[in-house]
């Protein structure tokens, strides 16, 4: 089992719709057995709390439902219970580095490295946008999951039944 957790800044935009997003595309591929995924924020400002509303309009608009989610902290234990650990930008993967215990096991890395042209690049934050910023949150989520999936699939040789793509 690959388990995999999703970082943004206050957890209820961009790391819940990564979660949920990678949680259905290994489903469909027929993955879900192999990984596991969760979501975790930087910063404390949300927790508890449900994603944000436009970010679950727009999830479910596309057959990912994030309703049962709630938002947490990244706590140290998050260092050795998840395989890899993946940044929605630069300054939270920053953070991650400057927070990691010793002993830490986790792989650190940003979410869009594994994402074919997107490499480096940042998920940006759609919280103070319109709701083309949630679907290009979707967009990008979609592309980096499909990466990722892809390759803990060939590292794993975890048997793929439906094209991720």
């Amino acid at each position: 089992m690959v388990k995999v957790l999703f970082v943004c800044t206050g957890n209820i935009c961009r790391s819940p719709t990564a979660e949920g997003v990678f949680r259905h595309l290994a489903d469909r591929a027929g993955l879900g057995s192999h990984v596991t995924a969760d979501s975790a924020g930087t910063h404390s400002y949300h927790v508890g709390e449900p994603p944000d509303p436009r970010t679950q309009r727009a999830a479910l608009a596309r057959g990912v439902d994030l309703s049962a989610l709630r938002a947490r902290k990244v706590v140290a234990a998050d260092f050795t219970r998840f395989d890899h650990i993946l940044a929605m930008d630069h300054g939270h993967l920053a953070q991650l580095r400057r927070i990691a215990p010793a002993g830490a096991t986790a792989a650190l890395r940003l979410f869009l490295d594994d994402a074919s042209g997107l490499e480096g690049q940042e998920v940006p934050d759609p919280y103070y946008g319109g709701p083309d910023g949630f679907e290009e949150v979707l967009d990008l989520c979609e592309a980096g999951s499909r990466g990722l999936l892809d390759r803990l699939s060939r590292e794993s040789r975890f048997p793929i039944r439906e094209s991720i793509g």
